[in-house]
């Protein structure tokens, strides 16, 4: 006789382990995005967006997308595209307008974006512990912000916060879509990606000029970009969401504003302030009591 735990023990195993892949490869976005500062970001998101569709080719494979109605069709192959780019490309843009590990900070308020949206998607309301989380978690984002607002140091860098979270919204989004489609997408990711990045091309040439591989340094990092944060830690993502709780996966990626900021600091690209860590554990908190 077959124990009737089996099935269900192994998959909360595998999707913890796939968030913990996710969180250690997204706490690394923001050096690398550092590394590739000098290439042009609609560029860099060109180059990121088509490493990450080559990263996860082997992955695809057919699936019946028609089958899930018109409506699916038209959030999965346009909205879901169009997402990624946001995103990406918001976030590379908010990082050369505002300080990296502060607009970091701010875009990793997702997580608790994607906890309301999920209660409100469910339940047709928001919790209460849910809303403080989000007042707790902006508590910390304030912290940075409103000290440089009052002593006019925000200058064009307010524009940075807003991309930063503007990409926010656009990953809570995304990771909704990934967790409520009936149909998963991991097999369509590198369709998806490549999408995401011809759009990016077309707009690096629009808006940019031109279009050019970029060199030496900043091209290992676009790749590592792609092959890492937003190629296997995407597919990771949608694994972990797809196998597990979506509360216990969520509070994993709660660490990743920590995470980061240390690597910057680490890496010499930014100044420890007891604001940075306060804001990064007020963030965590936020996230964590939203979830529950």
């Amino acid at each position: 006789m077959h124990p009737v735990h089996a099935p269900v023990i192994f998959p909360r195993w595998y999707s913890i382990g796939a968030a913990l892949v996710a969180v250690m490869l997204w706490s690394a976005a923001p050096l690398l995005a550092e590394f590739a500062k000098a290439t042009p970001p609609l560029q860099l998101t060109a180059v990121t967006l088509l490493a990450g569709a080559l990263a996860t080719l082997p992955l695809s494979r057919r699936v019946n997308v028609a089958a899930s109605g018109v409506g699916w069709q038209f959030s999965i192959w346009v909205g879901v595209p169009l997402l990624i780019l946001g995103a990406v490309s918001t976030y590379f843009i908010g990082m050369r307008l505002a300080p990296a590990a502060e607009a970091a900070l701010v875009t990793y308020t997702w997580p608790v974006l994607f906890v309301l949206l999920t209660q409100w998607s469910r339940c047709g309301r928001l919790r209460l512990a849910g809303v403080l989380g989000a007042l707790i978690a902006f508590s910390g984002a304030a912290l940075l912000l409103v000290p440089q607002a009052i002593s006019g140091g925000l200058g064009g860098a307010t524009t940075g916060y807003a991309l930063a979270l503007l990409a926010a919204f656009c990953w809570a989004i995304y990771s909704w879509l990934s967790q409520a489609a009936p149909v998963a997408l991991t097999p369509l990711l590198p369709r998806l990606l490549l999408v995401a990045s011809a759009i990016a091309a077309g707009a690096s040439l629009l808006l940019e000029g031109h279009i050019a591989l970029p060199s030496g340094e900043a091209l290992l990092a676009g790749i590592a970009l792609g092959l890492g944060p937003y190629g296997i830690a995407m597919v990771a993502w949608d694994k972990a969401l797809r196998w597990g709780h979506t509360s216990l996966v969520g509070s994993l990626a709660y660490g990743v504003p920590i995470l980061a900021a240390l690597l910057l600091v680490l890496a010499g690209m930014s100044v420890l302030d007891w604001r940075l860590p306060a804001a990064a554990i007020l963030v965590v908190a936020g996230c964590i009591k939203a979830g529950r």
